[in-house]
């Protein structure tokens, strides 16, 4: 619109020449106003791109600063802990794409009924302290439950016992906690995933474990 205005100025001017009715300086003056209007309004959308320009990378710049914080904490987590993220995200089970922690519970601090997948007193109480901040927090987490065995027995039923004590972590955390079905999910690793040497007593009770992914 103001390019119009500008040439309407200047035939306005051209006119007034034409019919001898402005002086030449008149003229001039006026084509010299529709110029420095022109320029000035060239400026303002300069000025006004190059400040969208900005904006833009300074929010590629934050989105790539979280990026890089996220991936920070999955280099951290154990392996388990990214397998578990990759398939919440292949899913589309995460609100945010975040992994929050795990929480382990091992053979040596919660007994499980030797090749059982029943839960022991010691183990429903370390679930009710799992359970209890979250459902305080009324967090909108998803949960992967990964059974993890010794190589002790066959490597099948190892990866049976594996699946059947994460599914008795996801029944208990839904019957007593309250925690929905859809937002909880089992896999077992059976023996596949030692955290520890299997040669050991100990290492074997450490591998005998449960680990709980808490994700967003």
């Amino acid at each position: 619109m103001k390019r119009l205005t500008t040439l309407g100025i200047t035939l306005t001017a051209l006119a007034l020449v034409s019919s001898g009715c402005a002086t030449k300086k008149f003229v001039l003056s006026e084509l010299q106003a529709g110029l420095d209007a022109q320029r000035t309004e060239t400026n303002t959308q300069i000025s006004e791109v190059t400040t969208q320009i900005e904006e833009n990378q300074t929010a590629i710049s934050e989105n790539s600063g979280a990026i890089e914080e996220q991936g920070v904490e999955l280099e951290k987590a154990s392996k388990t802990a990214r397998d578990a993220y990759d398939r919440a995200i292949a899913a589309g089970k995460l609100a945010e794409g975040k992994l929050l922690y795990e929480t382990v519970l091992s053979d040596s601090k919660v007994r499980f009924p030797t090749e059982k997948s029943s839960l022991s007193d010691e183990a429903k109480k370390a679930l009710a302290d799992f359970a209890m901040p979250l459902a305080d927090e009324n967090q909108n987490v998803f949960i992967e439950i990964q059974g993890h065995t010794d190589s002790t027995g066959p490597e099948a039923f190892n990866m049976s016992l594996g699946e059947q004590r994460a599914e008795a972590v996801r029944r208990y955390l839904n019957r007593e906690h309250g925690f929905p079905l859809h937002r909880m999910s089992v896999i077992s690793y059976g023996e596949s995933e030692p955290a520890f040497d299997n040669k050991s007593k100990d290492g074997r009770e450490q591998n005998r474990r449960v680990v709980l992914v808490v994700l967003r």
